[in-house]
């Protein structure tokens, strides 16, 4: 049988993704600066760390970018706990959501190459989609 809790798992490892991109995005920034003897004063703002740490981009567009889309799935989630819409297949598509964000994490924060990051992009994003699909056929079908 099917336990609700489970679907925490896959919520916490995508959690666990945002941390560790976190630290990396620090990690390669600090070294960055250190390397450039960067003040921090002078990466203030957006648009100055954009052109200042250009060649460590990649972390920290990928952090903000872990919290756009993944807040869905974070909603998702959660409607499926207190909702009791969750089931083995909805855990599955959450499990190949977190794996494919972990995948487009990997290739953001790495060798970048745009072609491979949107393509990993895309298939998560469609599973996600697919995922709210699922949980509002299981809602619908509990009001009546």
């Amino acid at each position: 049988m099917f336990n609700q809790y489970t679907i925490f798992l896959p919520l916490l490892a995508m959690v666990l993704l945002s941390a560790i991109v976190l630290v990396w995005m620090y990690k390669t920034r600090v070294a960055e600066m250190k390397n450039q003897k960067i003040n921090p004063q002078k990466i203030a703002d957006h648009a100055s760390s954009m052109t200042l740490l250009q060649s460590v981009a990649g972390p920290a567009d990928n952090l903000i970018n872990l919290f756009e889309a993944p807040v869905l799935f974070y909603v998702a989630t959660l409607t499926m706990f207190i909702t009791q819409t969750g089931g083995n297949i909805l855990l599955s598509l959450a499990w190949i959501y977190v794996t494919l964000r972990y995948l487009h994490s990997y290739i953001h924060c790495t060798y970048n190459k745009v072609l491979h990051r949107y393509k990993v992009y895309l298939a998560s994003t469609v599973v996600l989609w697919l995922m709210w699909v699922l949980i509002g056929i299981k809602l619908i079908g509990k009001i009546n």
